[in-house]
């Protein structure tokens, strides 16, 4: 038996390892597959794929294609979500901003810097022609429960957090919904570590293709809709709105979607160059 370590965000994308993980299918290929949460996001995974903490990650797209570029020994082997994931933009309940203007030059509450939470502050930024040197500031709030008390309390003028994970604070009075906005490529990604890909790329293959078996039937499980709204705490209307939105996939990143996030990274000024796609993909 094989033992692996996996990371993810503690989000309904991520409930078909779960499912996986509760039906022992991946015992039946020999492997011990733990999960790990990280509700910290992208840039807590980033580190510890870094620190060898964790053998692979389900991760935030831009986030591991800039830690890449960064010098993370890790690569992409396949997307997971191929939806775009749908930001949502939060204020204070009690807040006086009104639309996503008058956020310019105020502070963004981030989970670190490197997450998407960060580099998505800065796409939102640039899609409203703001001065990205002088008109983004950030605030550290370490995760959704951070920001939960942290805004409130005046740490951090808005943060960006997927649209329906937060969803059930906008409708408690905690946060309010002033806009949106959608990342231009594939949501997840699956990366694993460089020397874990070297030695176990048989039993990383098999990992692959349980969960991929099990995203393919997703939304046909028997009240799949219920079971998500109970175990994250959603309104059933909000999870069929989700499901309707959000399609998972097997195949890898395409050329063109790798270049258009270095290109957009690059424009950001979030890295200070490109590099060669095989660095950053694994094709089995």
């Amino acid at each position: 038996m094989k033992n692996f370590l996996i990371g993810g965000v503690p989000e309904h994308f991520n409930l078909p390892w779960y499912i996986a993980l509760r039906d022992k299918e991946f015992q039946k290929e020999e492997i011990n597959l733990r999960w790990k949460d990280y509700p910290g996001g992208t840039g807590e995974m980033a580190a510890a794929l870094r620190n060898k903490e964790i053998d692979m990650a389900v991760i935030l797209t831009e986030g591991i294609v800039r830690d890449i570029i960064n010098g993370n020994d890790s690569k992409i082997v396949q997307v997971f979500v191929k939806s775009p994931l749908l930001w949502g933009i939060h204020v204070a309940a009690d807040s006086d901003y009104e639309e996503i203007l008058d956020l310019k030059g105020t502070d963004a509450a981030i989970s670190r810097y490197g997450s998407g939470s960060h580099l998505m502050a800065f796409v939102n930024a640039e899609n409203h022609h703001w001065d990205l040197k002088n008109d983004l500031k950030f605030k550290v709030i370490q995760d959704l429960d951070g920001a939960l008390k942290g805004l409130p309390k005046g740490k951090g003028d808005y943060f960006m957090w997927e649209k329906f994970m937060t969803k059930p604070y906008v409708d408690n009075g905690t946060f309010r919904l002033i806009g949106e906005s959608p990342t231009p490529w594939p949501s997840f990604v699956i990366a694993v570590r460089n020397d874990v890909l070297i030695n176990e790329e048989a039993c990383v293959k098999a990992i692959l293709k349980v969960i991929n078996d099990t995203t393919a039937n997703f939304k046909a499980f028997p009240n799949v809709d219920e079971l998500i709204a109970k175990r994250y705490g959603q309104k059933i209307e909000d999870v069929r709105e989700w499901l309707s939105l959000t399609s998972w996939s097997d195949a890898q990143l395409t050329s063109k979607e790798l270049e258009n996030i270095q290109q957009k990274l690059l424009e950001l000024k979030l890295i200070e160059n490109k590099i060669q796609e095989t660095s950053i993909l694994h094709n089995f």
